[in-house]
């Protein structure tokens, strides 16, 4: 008998500890949310790193202000994410879940334009999306070499929306599948325009000599 109420003595301070460990105060929601923190005051670090800001108070506030961000963003997936999903497609239902967040997004420009000038902020906005816009372009410039001025700034304009969106997405799979969207719609306006690949034109000329 003593040995039984030992082992259930021993099974009750188990189980206290691992309620502690679960806890968001205590234990293992503590060190992931120092993990997070340090993950995200990394990426800001990179993001004014790369603005070059010569003031240091300056670059304390940029920093600050794309750190509150990505905790705003984290935050705001993790409470609406699953909403979306159970909005199943409504488009309606959707826009109204989303509207805080394009209210959040328009304040973040907001607050980076008292420090940044247009031009720091679009590298603000190139660096959160991962150069995609870049990228995408020049690629979409190798492909189809005879694209006209008019054209190509269509293509950026796209490319820009889809930065624009993919800001505020909430993993970088999701920032992916926005610019891939948009590349639909690159693809069909050029398709509209008359406008072919490099690849299309070779294999329309070789099966025009068959």
């Amino acid at each position: 008998m003593k040995k039984i109420i030992l082992t259930i003595a021993a099974a009750c301070v188990s189980a206290t500890i691992f309620a502690a460990d679960a806890n968001p105060e205590t234990g293992t929601s503590k060190q992931a949310e120092a993990k997070y923190t340090a993950v995200i005051d990394e990426r800001s670090q990179k993001i004014v790193d790369a603005l070059g800001l010569g003031d240091t108070n300056t670059a304390k506030k940029v920093h600050d202000i794309i750190m509150a961000q990505y905790r705003a963003l984290n935050d705001w997936h993790n409470a609406n994410d699953p909403l979306i999903k159970k909005a199943k497609g409504n488009k309606e239902t959707i826009a109204k879940i989303e509207a805080p967040l394009k209210k959040m997004h328009g304040e973040y420009l907001a607050e980076l334009g008292q420090y940044l000038s247009p031009s720091q902020i679009e590298t603000v906005k190139d660096k959160m999306t991962y150069g995609k816009v870049e990228f995408t372009f020049k690629g979409y410039c190798v492909e189809y070499p005879n694209l006209s001025e008019a054209d190509k700034q269509q293509v950026l304009t796209f490319l820009k929306e889809a930065r624009e969106e993919a800001m505020d997405a909430g993993s970088s799979d999701e920032k992916s599948a926005i610019f891939n969207r948009y590349k639909g719609k690159i693809n069909n306006y050029l398709a509209k325009q008359g406008v072919h690949s490099e690849k299309w034109i070779k294999e329309h000329a070789a099966s025009q000599t068959k």
